[in-house]
Order: structure tokens, then C-alpha cells, then sequence
């Protein structure tokens, strides 16, 4: 079978592609070639502004024609260099050959073998990797993941007035507000949204084993850390680790991992807590003509939209969390297992984003069913009971828990009334009775 959506093995470039469609620049083959080529130029271009003596005469404007190698980089180019490939056995000396290749084009054939000068491949890996990872989270994550809170901002707002039976333990508890649940989950997202961003995206650029020893056998009289951090950190807008082997250590990467994690599993918690909700009543769902909810109930509407979303934002965490575990060891100097395992980084994001996608449906698909809301208030007058038991200790009232305890904890239904006749029954004064008669479901929800 040729390749295409219908015969695809993974569901993200499958079913899912046209929901993740915006990561292939980021994290498909071609993707990767073309960053790979961009810290490739990118590093020439440094190596000219530096003076290395021997391309320090390479006039400027060659570096528009250098940059277009790769912002010019095209499916076609992306294969000659797989092509190349096939010849090299190797990934990253393909993409310096094809460069070599263009040099010939440019007639800038004598300045070639400072293509890739002093560098080993991971070098390339451990820039064009952590720098594709950064401006995906920047271009696709981060406008997603600001969606679902500006709805649940909205929704909070809409909502804040609305008095609502909580339930710990699954049990009748003393009522909140609707709005002020929904912004537990834009409290926590935010937090760990932050943390996320105050994370640095790190990178290794420091020779065959992190030393810049073929660097400065060439020439010793050049500072390449110095070089170095200029070129990750100004250059490429990462973060450059100063200690390393051949490979990048990948902690914060690790912990960047763990963040979007986190915040998955409070999306996870969300979308449990709304699927409850739908399932008692408190919420309807926007009815779309012609979609079926069961293929053998007709009545059926689903609360399908959170359940993929929570399905997917497990697919990616168990991605995230192997990843996180992972790419930290390697044996001594290297080994290869990071290798294989850093192309796919854009498979758990895959997941989050179709999660944050079905997420987002299944919020704008919710409507709210007041009036379950209001009758389960209604039906639970005993939640009252932590409101007079605390006026009663206030005024001194001997064993107030214990006394609300025997009304409450019965299998007879508690209403209105019968919270009436236990306060006229209290011998406390007129004022207090007063105060605590206007106590109900509706109104006990707290600041």
C-alpha cells in the first residue's frame, strides 16, 4: 500500500492528520533536514562574522543567498538529500553534502570543508532538535493551550453566580460555584503553564566530546566557548550547556517533558469532572443534525469529545514520561539510543494537540441544565448542617456537631422544614434563630 491517510500505521498522520497537520514542519523528516540545515548555515555564516581567517573574506552578501538553502528548502530538496543519504549511510553528512552541493552552485566551492568544520553530528542534533521543539510549543501549543483557558476564562465568568451541590467523597458537601470550580482548573493551568515558559530550551555545541578539540588544535587562539555561546544562545536562541559530552544531557528537556505532562493530567482531571457533570444532568450538549451517538440507541448523546481528549492526553503522557526517563542516560561518552528516540518528540505533542482540539469542542458543546442544578440543591438541605453546627460554636452552644450529627446522619429526608423546627427547637436566642433560617443550599456557597 503507498502511503497515505488511509493506509497509515499511526493515527496521527492518519485519522488525525488534518489535526495535527501544523507539527509536520516541526517534526516530520523533512522538518528535521530543514533545521538541521539552518544550524548548518547558520554556523558558516557565525565562522564568517567571527574571522575565521579562512573565510573572513566571504563577502556579506552571500549570506541572503546562504540563508535561502534552507528558508527556500523544498519536498524535492528534502529528497536529493535522503538520496544522498542512501549513499552516506549517515543523516546529518548528507545534509553537508547537499550544502556542498549548493557551495558548487554559489561558486563558493574553496570555502567547503568549512561546512560542518569541527563538528560532530550531534552538534546539529542537539541544536536543530531542542530549536524545532521551542517553535513548535511557541507556534502551535502554546495559541492551543491559550484557547482552552480564554473558554474556560469565559465560561468561569459565565457561570460565577451559579450556586452548585459539591460532592466530596461522591457525597452531598457544602455547595460552591459553578464559576469557581472551573477556575480551580485555570489556576492550576496557568501555574504550570508559566513554569513551563520559564524553562530553558538547552542545547550542546562543543566538538566530538564536548571539549572543542578539533577546534582548538585548528586554532588555539580563538576562545570557542566563547564562540560557542554566542552562536546557541544569540544566534539560534537556546540555551548552551557549558559541560557536556557528545551529547546533550537532555535534563531540561526532561523536565519541559514533565511540565506538559502536568499539565495533561489537569486536563485529564478536567475533562473527568465534565464528563460527571453531563452524566448527572447539569449539563446538556449541543445536538449537531445528523451526527449519531450510538449506533444502536438513538437517543444517545455522547460526552465522546471529553473522552478522546482524556485518551489522548494519556497516549501522550506515556509518551512524555518515557521520553523524560529516557533521553538523561546514556552510557559514558554516548550511546545511540537517543538517537531514535528524539524523532519522536513530535508524536506526544501530536496527541496533546488533538487532545486540546476535542478538549475545546466538547466546552463549546456544553449547555447548562439549571434546572438540576437548582433541584439538587434542593433535595439537600442537610449540607446546611457545617453552617449551623459553626453558629452554634460561635454563640457557645454545648456539643453543636454532635447535635447536628443526629438530625443529618439519618436515611430520612432533611428539608426545609425539618432544619426549621431543629432551630426552633435550640434554645438560643431569637436573633440567632433568625440569622440561621436564612441560611440554604442556594446562598451557603461561601466568598
Amino acid at each position: 500500500m503507498n502511503l497515505e491517510e488511509l493506509t497509515a500505521i499511526s493515527p496521527v498522520d492518519g485519522r488525525y492528520r488534518n489535526k495535527v497537520a501544523e507539527l509536520a514542519p516541526y517534526f516530520s523528516e523533512y522538518g528535521l533536514i530543514k533545521y538541521r540545515l539552518r544550524v548548518e548555515i547558520e554556523y558558516f555564516i557565525s565562522l564568517v562574522r567571527y574571522k575565521l581567517p579562512q573565510v573572513a573574506d566571504i563577502d556579506k552578501k552571500y549570506f541572503e543567498d546562504l540563508r535561502a538553502i534552507y528558508t527556500n528548502f523544498s519536498v524535492e530538496d528534502a529528497k536529493e538529500v535522503k538520496s544522498i543519504e542512501k549513499e552516506t549511510n549517515h543523516d546529518v553528512k548528507a545534509v553537508e553534502y547537499f550544502i556542498k552541493r549548493r557551495f558548487d552552485k554559489l561558486e563558493l566551492q574553496k570555502y567547503k570543508e568549512f561546512i560542518h568544520f569541527g563538528l560532530t553530528s550531534q552538534d546539529i542534533n542537539n541544536t536543530s532538535v531542542p530549536l524545532s521543539y521551542k517553535e513548535a510549543l511557541k507556534g502551535t501549543y502554546y495559541p492551543l493551550v491559550e484557547q482552552v483557558l480564554d473558554k474556560l476564562i469565559s465560561l468561569s465568568e459565565e457561570w460565577k453566580e451559579v450556586p452548585m451541590l459539591a460532592r466530596t467523597h461522591g457525597q452531598p458537601a457544602s455547595p460552591t460555584r459553578l464559576g469557581k470550580e472551573i477556575n480551580v482548573f485555570i489556576e492550576r493551568t496557568k501555574t504550570q503553564l508559566g513554569q513551563l515558559k520559564q524553562l530553558p530550551i538547552s542545547a550542546k555545541f562543543g566538538g566530538a566530546t564536548g571539549n572543542f578539540n578539533a577546534h582548538h588544535v585548528a586554532y588555539p587562539e580563538i576562545d570557542w566557548s566563547e564562540f560557542g555561546n554566542a552562536f546557541v544562545d544569540h544566534v539560534l536562541g537556546l540555551n548552551r550547556l557549558q559541560t557536556t559530552t557528545q551529547i546533550e544531557h537532555y535534563d531540561n528537556l526532561a523536565a519541559s517533558f514533565n511540565n506538559l505532562a502536568r499539565i495533561n493530567t489537569i486536563l485529564v482531571d478536567l475533562c473527568r469532572d465534565m464528563w460527571t457533570y453531563i452524566s448527572m444532568d447539569y449539563f446538556k450538549q449541543k445536538i449537531k443534525a445528523g451526527e449519531v451517538g450510538s449506533s444502536a440507541m438513538p437517543h444517545k448523546v455522547n460526552p465522546i469529545d471529553f473522552e478522546n481528549a482524556e485518551g489522548n492526553f494519556g497516549m501522550a503522557n506515556a509518551g512524555f514520561d518515557f521520553l523524560a526517563a529516557k533521553l538523561p542516560v546514556s552510557r559514558l561518552q554516548r550511546d545511540l539510543t537517543d538517537s531514535t528516540v528524539l524523532r519522536n518528540i513530535g508524536v506526544p505533542l501530536a496527541h496533546t494537540l488533538i487532545a486540546l482540539k476535542s478538549l475545546l469542542k466538547g466546552l463549546d458543546k456544553l449547555l447548562l441544565n439549571a434546572g438540576k442544578i437548582e433541584k439538587d440543591l434542593e433535595n439537600n438541605w442537610l449540607v446546611v448542617a457545617e453552617a449551623i453546627q459553626t453558629i452554634l460554636r460561635r454563640e457557645g452552644y454545648p456539643n453543636p456537631y454532635e447535635a447536628l450529627r443526629d438530625l443529618t446522619r439519618t436515611n430520612k429526608k432533611i428539608g426545609n422544614e425539618e432544619i426549621a423546627e431543629f432551630v426552633e427547637s435550640l434554645e438560643i436566642s431569637e436573633d440567632v434563630k433568625e440569622e440561621i433560617k436564612k441560611i440554604t443550599p442556594f446562598n451557603y456557597t461561601g466568598i
